[in-house]
């Protein structure tokens, strides 16, 4: 199997937050990204691109629109992008509906995690890792990857009383 070139598109969310002990908050510093994947000893060639870190909550469609044109930019045909968990689904269903538009294809799929990755107990890791590998083996389509499930864009929800991602049709 020849070996594939992933991009990671970092958008924010709470996978990158950090507690701030002087505002008593979780805000953004930097992207813990190219430390993770030193740590976890990727081998796999990743392309990072910092589109921004929003909490998704404050994501607008002029935001959804950036991301669409570094996917649609990107030399990589395979992508991760990681998101805010609250509005991951619609940035999913924006960018299905872009790609529509424009006539192309990409395998991009979307993480992120409900535990900041510098908090103990973090899904992040698990997340990430769960991604990075379907994004080797899906074929091309907008997905999302939480709590070690794949789903395709529009079929998704995040159920907050729970706190996890589950399928619209069958779960929900």
């Amino acid at each position: 199997m020849k070996p594939v070139e992933i991009r990671i598109i970092i958008t924010g969310g709470t996978f990158d937050k950090e507690y701030d002990p002087l505002k008593g908050e979780l805000s953004f510093r930097d992207s813990h990204l190219p430390g993770i994947l030193k740590t976890v000893r990727c081998t796999l060639e990743t392309s990072l691109e910092i589109n921004e870190l929003t909490d998704s909550l404050d994501m607008t469609d002029v935001h959804r629109e950036g991301i669409a044109k570094s996917c649609l930019a990107s030399p990589q045909k395979r992508i991760v992008i990681t998101h805010g968990t609250d509005t991951m689904t619609l940035t999913a269903e924006y960018l299905q509906k872009r790609f529509q538009e424009e006539g192309v294809s990409r395998t991009v799929v979307f993480t992120g995690a409900m535990v900041p990755y510098s908090v103990n107990g973090s899904d992040a890791l698990f997340n990430l890792g769960a991604a990075v590998s379907a994004a080797q083996l899906l074929d091309e389509g907008i997905y999302i990857c939480m709590n070690g499930r794949v789903f395709q864009a529009g079929k998704v929800m995040k159920d907050r009383g729970k706190g996890i991602f589950t399928d619209a049709e069958t779960d929900g």
